[in-house]
């Protein structure tokens, strides 16, 4: 049967009727367990990647960091993108090309080939992750946005809760290539959700404009400079040539000082000018809400802990207590349902408690579980599973309470038509810590490590070995608790008398 030509989002209405906007949230929701699970999966098969091509440890975690910076620079082109091309078009050419580098990944026999693909999927998925918050603020009730948030979340951390489980026995009995294949169903699942229920509108809900405001080139091309010369900058402090990633920390701060200058001047002069020249790629007006600004600070170095977290846990199972992938996932899989209930359960919460208590009971729970690592002993082996199982689901409840509340609570001050703006830059400087936060842990693990007198890349589980993992996960906890400070400050502000 062929398919209704009218893909507005009225029409899509009409056609579905009250339960449309559950299958539109859905449809995004495949898409973004896609593109989450392209992030988190490759961890798993890291140590795997390394030993095939030879690689230090530094150099295979830019499969993940490689992954982080496209992601975290191609999230502020995404309001732009839906002005011009619609929902439909740019979710679906999202889809085509994350599965397009899943396949690419998979077959490639070079590295800098696996690491284009693995950009190539960061693109992708990045211009995809701030759709389901704009979708959510825009086509469900404030009565509903919490609930529809819990759904939303309990469903994307399915698949990376499932992924380590299902990635360890693929690495296991199939080797590092398998990894990059699992996206591929997801991807057809969401094109063809996509082709039923994305409406081809932007926004706004008016058809998308090809000939509107043009993309802020410059400004796009001072954040990928800039990110990379952050991530580049970090990596270079943990090799033989610190003063070189000074250097680079050095321009990256520049790059950032510009950026900001540019984007007040491109802001200014489209308010003069509303019809002639480009928007700017991130709207810092929106800093003068504090609930967005306040949100941004939290989500920024929540997204340190959480993707620094992502990163070591596999590897700090694997290479710090000697455990196989297959084990790893298994021991993982827990948590990973345990965050799903959890978000259901708080995104009820979050319609009636207020955002800054969820979130800063989320963190703590984070901190906690990070700190409680150091209690793993390698000296009582049958109480290192529990251990690892018990602080891995704590950690993963302290998250389901800040995901469904985080984004949905600092963006509710906002006006309607920044939310595209809103979501854009609050999910950019979420991945901008995570991409900061994988880089960190790298190179702190690395310190610790030579600090006690050991490599990274040799099979040794000893105890001291094990303390720079556990020094690392402090670390972890000092970051979350500095955010609690930051959190506390989400509280709506009392209306004036």
């Amino acid at each position: 049967m062929a398919l209704p030509t009218d893909h507005s989002i009225t029409a899509l209405r009409e056609r579905y009727g009250a339960r449309y906007r559950w299958l539109l949230l859905l449809s995004v929701m495949v898409g973004t367990m896609a593109a989450i699970m392209s992030s988190t999966i490759i961890n798993v098969a890291i140590p795997d990647m390394s030993q095939h091509f030879t690689l230090g440890q530094e150099r295979a975690q830019w499969a993940t960091s490689g992954f982080m910076a496209a992601m975290t620079v191609s999230m502020l082109t995404t309001p732009w993108l839906l002005a011009r091309y619609g929902y439909r078009r740019t979710y679906a050419g999202c889809m085509w090309l994350l599965m397009a580098g899943g396949v690419a990944g998979g077959i490639a026999n070079h590295f800098p080939l696996v690491l284009a693909a693995r950009v190539a999927e960061g693109l992708a998925a990045g211009v995809v992750q701030p759709i389901p918050a704009i979708i959510i603020l825009r086509a469900f009730e404030p009565h509903e946005q919490g609930r529809a948030s819990g759904i939303f979340g309990m469903g994307v951390v399915l698949a990376p809760a499932i992924g380590p489980s299902i990635g360890g026995l693929l690495v296991d009995g199939f080797g590092w290539r398998s990894i990059f294949f699992m996206v591929v169903p997801f991807c057809l699942a969401s094109l063809w959700l996509g082709r039923r229920f994305v409406p081809a509108t932007a926004p706004g809900g008016g058809a998308a404009n090809p000939q509107g405001a043009g993309l802020d080139w410059r400004g796009l091309l001072l954040a990928a400079a800039g990110t990379l010369c952050l991530l580049n900058g970090l990596v270079q402090l943990q090799g033989d040539t610190p003063a070189q990633g000074l250097a680079l920390l050095g321009g990256a701060l520049a790059l950032l000082l510009v950026f900001v200058w540019l984007q007040r001047r491109t802001l200014k002069a489209r308010h003069r000018r509303p019809d002639e020249g480009v928007d700017p790629l991130m709207n810092l007006s929106l800093f003068a809400d504090r609930r967005f600004a306040m949100g941004s600070i939290v989500a920024f170095i929540y997204g340190m802990a959480l993707f620094g977290s992502t990163y070591l846990l596999p590897v700090y199972m694997q290479m710090g207590l000697g455990l196989s992938p297959s084990y790893v996932g298994s021991i993982l899989l827990p948590a990973g349902l345990v965050l799903a209930v959890t978000i259901a359960i708080v995104g009820r919460l979050a319609d009636r408690q207020p955002t800054h208590r969820l979130v800063s009971v989320g963190l703590v729970l984070l901190a906690a579980s990070f700190a409680l690592m150091v209690t793993i002993d390698l000296r009582q082996p049958t109480q290192i599973i529990p251990l690892l199982v018990s602080w891995a689901i704590l950690g993963r409840i302290g998250l389901g309470f800040i995901l469904p509340s985080l984004n949905i609570g600092a963006m509710r001050g906002l006006e309607r038509s920044h939310i595209p703006q809103g979501s854009s830059v609050i999910n950019f400087l979420r991945m901008l810590g995570g991409a900061a936060g994988v880089s960190l842990c790298g190179i702190v693990l690395e310190w610790r490590v030579s600090a006690h007198g050991f490599r990274l890349d040799t099979a040794n589980t000893s105890p001291e070995r094990l303390a720079a993992f556990g020094e690392t996960f402090l670390m972890l906890a000092a970051i979350c608790a500095l955010a609690v400070v930051a959190a506390w400050r989400l509280r709506a502000q009392p209306a004036a008398s």
